[in-house]
């Protein structure tokens, strides 16, 4: 899995023109899911992520976690994440799922998320999206590989 969070004020995602999903402060989450990736990695990824101390405390420091805080998530599929830009100017996309394997995969994650008592909005998968928001910091982390 490939996975792009930043900190948000505020984000939200629109479809055909119309907003489907918007959170307040939290984090936008971008998964990408590739071949080979596996239930256990959607779990771990969840569990890691609503555990990461990216929030500020009373000090400023980023001691806190999204669990701590009860923070939002705006969870959004992008396949692009797992894209090769190696050779020539074409991305490659053979690394990423097969959409009959990462949209189950994807939905483990965000319920894997919702188990956590956390909000949990969604873009929607296979959907070309509007995706908005507002960065808080900017704070943004980049995670890949396979559960530990």
């Amino acid at each position: 899995m490939k996975i792009v969070i930043q900190r948000v004020k505020e984000a939200w995602v629109n479809v055909h023109g119309k907003l489907i999903s918007r959170i307040g402060p939290g984090a936008v989450i971008f998964l990408g899911v590739e071949k080979g990736d596996t239930q256990d990695e959607a779990e771990y990824f969840a569990r890691k992520i609503a555990e990461l101390r990216m929030f500020p405390d009373t000090n400023g420091k980023m001691n806190l976690s999204a669990t701590d805080l009860s923070s939002a998530f705006l969870v959004v599929s992008q396949f692009t994440l797992c894209s090769d830009c190696a050779k020539g100017r074409r991305p490659s996309f053979d690394r990423a799922a097969e959409p009959d394997v990462a949209q189950p995969l994807y939905q483990r994650f965000v319920e894997n998320l919702r188990t956590r008592h956390l909000e949990v909005a969604t873009g929607e998968f296979q959907a070309m999206m509007e995706v908005g928001l507002v960065n808080d910091g900017p704070v943004t982390f980049v995670l890949e590989g396979r559960a530990k």
